[in-house]
């Protein structure tokens, strides 16, 4: 129910109009002149206003212009008998929704302001969703003081600051599971000049591949059995924005060209279309996994690889960021303790340290999840390191050099280990063993330019080259 306000002098269509509005539900108000429309209009600050366009007392369109410098948000649906197109384009300068003209007839009249009132809900629904996800995606949101995150942010706030004129570059974000991919892409789309503008985000290893084309393109009517009717795809729906692809390594070889064909052409064809439709938005691709080992095996084109990695962000795993996580479980004991409306929670030093020790596979979110479980199921202020259920620390696997063709023998520890902290050890070993990347390559038996690709892989820092 919408509350309306009727400015109109003939009593008669004014009493027509209110009855036929309120059998609508809405509670509507009268006025007959310019004076008592203002002040009516400043007491109940209408939803919905039918102005006529000459009063005795007033210009229709002056009323216009103070009733949206008061109320911007407020619909003005104009009415006249004097149809004039200077009057329509100026009325709609001004801000009106529509001009109506007179006979009314009340179909007609029912009509229009139905679908006035539906636009401006659905238009407060679209902005209240946008404000809601830009919320909690700025910068500061990206919590951490490790060099890789301040190199990070430097990056999001360099491509943030482009001019909404210039062709935004498409990004590729890279980090493994629960590092935070999603968060940084919101940021970097709401840190931009597209922040007004849509975020679509679309998880490719979530839609079925026969669903992928029609779900990213759109369709046209009849283009298959259940096509009753065209759809826009994600591409055009995010026009004018950013969308995200997560996931991108899951795409197959097939429907990798025609993704790299629409972000080349900014173009897509609807299934079943016979045109293609320009499209401007901002591709931003998220991966946990390693595209140029897929490249390299065939799994990945290398074309739609380096089309995508124009504004590469790699964002570092949890284990690598130092004090990062105890500024991190800080942060998340303070969210938790306001959702669960809890006294303030506080790690004990014993705890602190075995979040530092502890290797954090999952990453950000196994930190945010072990202490959501924390935080619900401790009744003390101070959480101990038994609260958090992290398991034991494995012992330490040995490298042991032994004659023989192997060169090395393994042992693996009961507890197991990741094969990611082994092959980033003996990196680091050979570095300072041959005392530049070229003697260490040599050391492992790879090329340098394969050596610099896993240096970057783990974030390692080349010290220089001799």
């Amino acid at each position: 129910m919408a509350s309306l306000l009727i400015v109109e002098d003939e009593q008669v269509l004014a009493k027509n109009i209110r009855r036929t509005l309120e059998k609508l539900g809405h509670q509507v108000a009268v006025a007959a002149s310019g004076a008592e429309a203002e002040s009516r209009f400043a007491e109940i600050r209408p939803d919905l206003t039918l102005l006529d366009l000459r009063l005795p007392d007033a210009s229709g369109l002056d009323l216009l212009a103070r009733f949206k410098a008061q109320h911007p948000e407020g619909i003005v649906l104009l009415m006249t008998a004097y149809a004039a197109i200077e009057d329509a384009v100026r009325a709609i300068q001004l801000g009106a929704r529509d001009y109506l003209q007179k006979p009314l007839h009340m179909d007609e009249l029912r009509l229009a302001v139905t679908r006035a009132l539906e636009d401006s809900q659905l238009h407060q629904e679209v902005s209240y969703y946008r404000s809601r996800e830009a919320r909690g995606a700025d910068l500061d949101s990206i919590a951490g003081a490790c060099e890789a995150i301040e190199e990070l942010r430097s990056r999001i706030r360099r491509i943030g600051s482009l001019p909404a004129s210039a062709a935004p570059p498409t990004v590729l974000i890279t980090g493994e599971t629960g590092t935070g991919k999603g968060l940084v892409a919101r940021v970097l789309h709401y840190s931009g000049a597209r922040a007004a503008r849509p975020f679509i985000e679309v998880n490719c290893a979530a839609i079925p591949e026969n669903l992928l084309e029609a779900e990213l393109f759109g369709w046209e009517k009849g283009a298959f059995t259940d096509a009753k009717a065209s759809r826009v795809g994600l591409f055009q729906a995010a026009d004018g924005g950013t969308l995200f692809l997560d996931e991108i390594g899951c795409l197959n070889l097939t429907f990798q060209v025609k993704v790299l064909k629409a972000i080349e052409e900014k173009a897509v064809r609807p299934v079943g279309g016979r045109s293609e439709r320009r499209v401007d938005v901002q591709i931003v691709a998220a991966t946990n996994s390693d595209l140029e080992e897929m490249v390299r095996s065939g799994q990945f084109r290398e074309d739609l690889y380096y089309r995508l990695r124009v504004a590469p962000l790699r964002i570092p795993p949890l284990r690598e960021r130092g004090d990062d996580v105890l500024a991190l479980a800080r942060r998340f004991l303070e969210e938790l303790r306001q959702v669960y409306r809890l006294p303030p929670r506080r790690l004990s030093p014993a705890a602190e340290q075995a979040v530092r020790r502890y290797r954090w596979p999952g990453n950000v979110r196994e930190l945010r999840n072990t202490l959501d479980r924390a935080v619900l199921f401790s009744d003390s202020e101070t959480i101990d390191a038994d609260a958090l259920g992290l398991p034991q620390p494995a012992a330490s696997a040995s490298l042991a050099p032994v004659a023989g063709s192997d060169g090395l023998s393994f042992e693996i520890p009961d507890g197991g280990l990741r094969f990611e902290d082994v092959e980033k050890a003996l990196i680091l070993s050979a570095l300072r063993k041959g005392g530049s990347q070229s003697g260490a390559a040599r050391l492992l038996g790879m090329t340098r330019d394969t050596l610099r690709y896993r240096m970057e892989k783990f974030g390692i820092e080349a010290k220089g080259e001799s």
